[in-house]
């Protein structure tokens, strides 16, 4: 929809807003394009407030929550699929060449179930392991830890090059969050 837009001059500011959740390979295909791409926290009301203060027209999370804000104040499917229905018939295109320009990098995201929300700088060992995963992936991957806001879980998101990897360091980063304040069975 960005790329769409963008090529209609109908997406301001040249911008799309998402969450911090959105794959990297969503970054990097908005960047080819000269798109910048604004993140906020999870939530579809943050991603609403930050393209209300700036101004942007397209937004969306990766569960598949998108707003048009010049078409409705909040996100709604029966406007995304006309606004995906009008891409396809415009571009005469199926969905799926579409959005072949975008490469998915692997994400894993492991749920911990915790007894307490502590601080997740007080977590021992954990700074540490976060700073050597993300020294291992450099500039092609990154890590996201954050508590659920509906249920005693820390989520743990990684993502990178490989599956294999991505996989090895989310459960690393899991297991150092458990051994301090995960449920005991």
């Amino acid at each position: 929809m960005a790329r769409f837009l963008k090529q209609r001059s109908e997406l301001p500011h040249d911008a799309l807003v998402t969450t911090v959740m959105s794959n990297l390979g969503l970054e990097v295909a908005m960047r080819r394009l000269g798109i910048r791409l604004m993140k906020t926290q999870v939530g579809d009301r943050y991603v609403k407030e930050l393209m209300d203060r700036e101004g942007i027209a397209l937004g969306g999370e990766q569960s598949g929550h998108i707003i048009f804000s010049r078409l409705a104040p909040t996100g709604d499917g029966l406007v995304t699929a006309l606004q995906l229905l009008r891409v396809m018939l415009d571009e005469r295109e199926p969905l799926s060449a579409l959005h072949s320009f975008i490469s998915r990098f692997p994400q894993i995201l492991l749920n911990v179930r915790v007894r307490e929300k502590m601080d997740l700088g007080r977590i021992p060992g954990l700074s540490d392991a976060v700073r050597e995963v993300e020294r291992a992936l450099g500039d092609e991957g990154r890590v996201v830890l954050r508590y659920s806001g509906t249920e005693p879980l820390a989520r743990v998101m990684v993502e990178g090059p490989t599956e294999t990897d991505v996989r090895g360091y989310a459960e690393q980063l899991a297991a150092t969050i458990k051994s301090s304040i995960g449920e005991v069975a």
